[in-house]
């Protein structure tokens, strides 16, 4: 491979490394991440992506980059509306997979000699792990609204506040869903997954703010230090599973229909304006409603929870949502490329939205600083809040990390890293946590996972974004 360090968070492979690439690739690391980054396929998979067409710009890798589906966790590529491409396997299988921050009025001394009760509560009220269900009445109809109004109408029907909306990306609701497009499959699995936060990396936590890093705009994201915050890490559940995994067959049989060649099958796309291309969007952003809802009817459970926990109702306690900002997403976006305003359709996979200041797409109270990133570590591990800056326009197409990124497959995780460490270095830590399956405490853990800070350092150097807190873990529910 043909890598060049630019600078000191910069990397460029050139499209001279792989016959038939189109553009360059660029990725963000320090040495130490770039060394982990190396460690997998994660390049190989960029510089497959490079042979794509319609390529607007590079194609880029964040510093929590590691190896995924056809395309890398941690990368961001955009295609022209006009001439390009979309890729199931490009945007990922957990359709719009994102973070949520509550925030409230709480601070560590308040809650720390009910956390033990309050996780209880938690963890009895928000189902988690493989399979986990929860009836709340809703019907099929209301599945296919929801999938078209998003978290709207799921608040009209009691579960938050009509002020949650305006601080939810895309207001909650990405215009364009079509349910026709969804397979009975995926709408089967859907129904009774609203409302729970599934396995693997997902999580909820309690957490507090440790340190407030940039003043004035945690001031205006209601941020201080000692305060309780909640984040949750979740997505569209088998809904969205079940909907990438058809449109990867309908792509491959598109592809032989089409006799395209790729390096990676994984790889498989649809043009822009052809039929396969227009269902997938449709059926898409289906599943990324039915994200920002799932996450939206959690957010009702956490208030339900703490209300029964303090006897106090979550006005009193501030509960308000701060943001909402998903990970795995295609949105049809306008960027300014090599010098040209381009209409593109970018993917998102492992990277979240980090729009500057001024921006009319961020909520009117933070607009005059900037978009809330939210950034979650591993189990046991910081989590950031960030704000977007005017280097993610000009270099990353508005965007900036989402997480760690792993480093150690779940596999070697089992077997090389035992649960009571993991126990023990949490109880050390003092966080409470609740979890269904000692599995999970192994392939979780901390050591699987890159070093938060670093990555947040490196985002910071390149100019992407800022970090505003850097937060504390002092519960965690798991499946």
């Amino acid at each position: 491979m043909d890598i060049k360090k630019t600078d000191d968070v910069r990397f460029k492979l050139s499209k001279k490394s792989q016959e038939g690439m189109n553009t360059d690739v660029s990725v963000y690391a320090s040495e130490a991440l770039m060394a982990k980054i190396k460690g997998d396929h994660t390049l190989q998979q960029a510089m497959n992506t490079a042979t794509l067409p319609g390529i607007a710009g590079d194609v880029l890798v964040m510093p929590d980059g590691h190896e995924g589906y056809g395309f890398p966790i941690g990368g961001v590529v955009g295609f022209d509306a006009e001439t390009g491409i979309v890729s199931p396997g490009i945007s990922g299988f957990d359709i719009n997979c994102g973070v949520r921050l509550i925030r409230t009025n709480l601070t560590e001394k308040e809650v720390r000699p009910k956390i033990a009760q309050l996780s209880d509560a938690l963890f009895r009220n928000i189902p988690s792990g493989v399979g986990s269900r929860l009836n709340i009445g809703l019907s099929a109809n209301d599945l296919e609204k929801i999938t078209h109004d998003g978290v709207e109408y799921i608040i009209e029907k009691g579960f938050g506040l009509p002020e949650d909306v305006e601080h939810t990306e895309e207001n909650g609701r990405m215009i364009g869903a079509d349910f026709s497009k969804v397979s009975q499959m995926a709408k089967s699995r859907g129904l009774n997954e609203l409302g729970t936060l599934g396995a693997g990396n997902h999580f909820l936590e309690v957490q507090k703010v440790s340190k407030v890093l940039e003043n004035d705009v945690a001031k205006a994201y209601g941020l201080y230090e000692g305060q309780i915050v909640i984040m949750v890490h979740t997505g569209s559940r088998g809904f969205g599973h079940q909907i990438c995994s058809d449109y990867l067959r309908a792509f491959e049989e598109y592809r032989v229909r089409k006799n395209i060649t790729l390096v990676d099958k994984e790889l498989c796309y649809a043009k822009i304006g052809d039929k396969e291309a227009d269902e997938y969007l449709g059926a898409m952003k289906c599943a990324v409603n039915f994200a920002f809802t799932n996450r939206q009817i959690i957010t009702s459970s956490i208030r339900k929870s703490f209300e029964e926990t303090f006897s106090r109702s979550a006005d009193s306690m501030g509960m308000e949502l701060l943001y909402d900002v998903a990970h795995n997403i295609v949105k049809l976006e306008e960027h300014e490329v090599n010098g040209k305003r381009t209409r593109l359709y970018v993917h998102r996979k492992g990277a979240t939205r980090a729009f500057p200041k001024g921006r009319p797409d961020v909520p009117g109270d933070y607009r005059s600083v900037g978009q809330p990133v939210l950034i979650p570590g591993s189990m046991g591990t910081a989590s950031y809040v960030l704000v977007g800056k005017e280097g993610s326009m000009k270099e990353t197409l508005g965007s900036a990390c989402h997480g760690a990124g792993r480093v150690m497959s779940r596999h070697q995780a089992l077997k090389e890293i035992p649960a009571s460490r993991t126990f023990d270095s949490l109880k050390e830590k003092s966080v409470e946590i609740r979890i269904r399956t000692r599995k999970l405490v192994s392939e979780e853990a901390e050591w699987t996972y890159k070093d938060i800070d670093e990555v947040v350092r490196v985002v910071e150097k390149a100019g992407l974004a800022a970090a505003v807190s850097r937060n504390v873990p002092v519960a965690v529910i798991k499946g």
